[in-house]
């Protein structure tokens, strides 16, 4: 039983963090082994709050003994991570990481770097967003920043497209082998965009821009956990980031259709697999100071 380790927050209700994550992993094929970060009633968007609380960082140490202890690390396949509630955690992220690449070198980590975003500002505790613009996406094969985060990595300003671009490429010098940006804000304010850049090329998705009264919590982690199923099923970079835009969007399509704000992954499952509609790439070409897209 081969699979993906999945290290992300956690919601008894709702989707987001591994509650949006593992499910459509498992619905496109994958074991996921979960391990949560902290573990709360609903997600922190609510206006009435929320309860639960962090698990301490020796959680992820312990159940990562246990998991090599039957062997599991070596099934390991993928280490996908999200939002980190300490430092500490963080450092035992990097700590399992290194083990499954020491029993499977082939194995991949996926870093969602969660942050913040313009609207939100910085939305971890002091000193994670430097562990993880230092250490964890440095090592990942895989980032999956949004436009605030992949700014903050590459050290520049994203106003246009040429800026996404110039700071993508410039992340693919800092470590990661493949970027995946979940979501620019400063492309279209009518389309949702994303981008993605590995080797020397770099692609532009889009797909409609759906009005919500308050924004949806989890897409990130729906996108992550997406692009983490293709690229072990061993598809073409460009094909599991082209599926993972339709597939994010035929969830966020059918929480619009039935007026719900928690993501309806589980109204939307058969299209995780096989989205509906269908939404071309654009090729970003960069001459000089020129940069275009055709979609």
């Amino acid at each position: 039983m081969r699979g993906v380790i999945s290290i992300q927050s956690h919601v008894v209700y709702g989707h987001a963090g591994n509650s949006s994550a593992v499910f459509p992993l498992q619905r496109m094929g994958f074991e996921v082994f979960p391990i949560h970060t902290v573990q709360f009633s609903n997600h922190t968007q609510y206006s009435e709050g929320w309860t639960g609380h962090a698990f301490p960082a020796s959680d992820i140490a312990e159940l990562t003994l246990g998991l090599e202890k039957i062997g599991a690390l070596k099934k390991c396949d993928a280490v996908v991570t999200g939002y980190q509630g300490s430092v500490e955690q963080c450092e035992m992220v990097a700590e399992l990481v290194k083990k499954v690449k020491s029993y499977n070198p082939a194995s991949i980590y996926v870093c969602d770097p969660v942050m913040g975003a313009p609207d939100k500002g910085c939305i971890v505790n002091e000193g994670i967003s430097e562990y993880i613009l230092d250490t964890l996406m440095p090592m990942a094969d895989v980032i999956v920043p949004n436009q605030f985060e992949l700014s903050q990595f590459a050290g520049m300003e994203i106003n246009s497209l040429n800026d996404a671009v110039a700071a993508c490429k410039k992340a693919l010098t800092l470590g990661p082998q493949i970027v995946l940006v979940k979501h620019l804000y400063s492309i279209s304010d009518d389309k949702f965009s994303m981008m993605l850049a590995f080797d020397d090329q770099c692609y532009i998705a889009q797909r409609p821009q759906l009005d919500f009264d308050k924004a949806l919590v989890g897409v990130g982690d729906l996108i992550s956990s997406l692009f983490t199923a293709g690229l072990l099923k061993e598809w073409s970079v460009a094909r599991a980031f082209k599926h993972c835009n339709e597939a994010a969007y035929a969830v966020v399509k059918k929480t619009h259709q039935l007026g719900e704000w928690e993501l309806q992954t589980i109204a939307a499952q058969d299209e995780i697999v096989e989205p509906e509609e269908k939404f071309e790439l654009g090729k970003c070409v960069q001459d000089n100071s020129f940069t275009y897209y055709s979609v």
